[in-house]
């Protein structure tokens, strides 16, 4: 691992979670979240028993790679965390390091990197302000084919209405539309799954 780091992935959290295809990774100042152990992580993030136990004490970059994966640790979040989702989705944290365990973090990061760089185009081109959660739901959960078909019919799409650049709200509101689309015939819901207070 690097010098100065304890992880070298910072985008995949050690518990699972997509850490480089969150809105608070994308966030410009302050609150900008560096991910799982990246740059000034601790400054902003006081503790996680994730990243204690896992990175910590046992020095591995994610849960899987420990040999008592999943540990009773991870009995009620994987509960929660296939029902439940906070300001980003939970949905594919387990199924994350279940792919990690059979095929390594090298491949899941090579996969990952192709969510990333989808994602950052859709930020780049097409967030209006208000849809950079939305476009990493969708960069998340959709099948890369997916997500590649939709940015390819917005662009024709664009090119056919003749929508300019600066009109971001249109532009998003037809890539949206697409991602929606094709979430459906998924049979994927591209929102965040909150839980009822009693």
């Amino acid at each position: 691992m690097g010098e100065n780091r304890i992880k070298n992935y910072p985008t995949i959290g050690c518990c699972g979670l997509d850490c480089g295809l969150c809105p608070r990774y994308y966030t410009v100042g302050s609150s900008r979240c560096p991910g799982c152990c990246g740059p000034d992580f601790f400054n902003k993030h006081s503790s996680c028993s994730y990243i204690t136990c896992c990175v910590k004490i046992r020095k591995l970059e994610v849960c899987a790679r420990c040999e008592e994966f999943p540990c009773a640790k991870f009995a009620s979040w994987l509960t929660d965390g296939e029902e439940y989702d906070s300001f980003l989705t939970y949905k594919r944290a387990h199924r994350n390091l279940v792919f990690i365990r059979n095929h390594g973090v090298e491949k899941f990061i090579e996969q990952q990197d192709k969510r990333i760089k989808l994602l950052e185009t859709m930020i780049k081109d097409f967030d209006d302000g208000r849809s950079k959660s939305f476009y990493c739901i969708a960069a998340t959960l959709l099948p890369l084919k997916d997500i590649e078909a939709a940015l390819n019919e917005t662009e024709q799409k664009i090119k056919a209405e003749k929508a300019g650049l600066d009109d971001l709200k249109n532009r998003s509101q037809i890539l949206k539309r697409f991602l929606n689309d094709f979430a459906a015939q998924e049979g994927i819901e591209l929102k965040l799954r909150k839980k009822v207070r009693q």
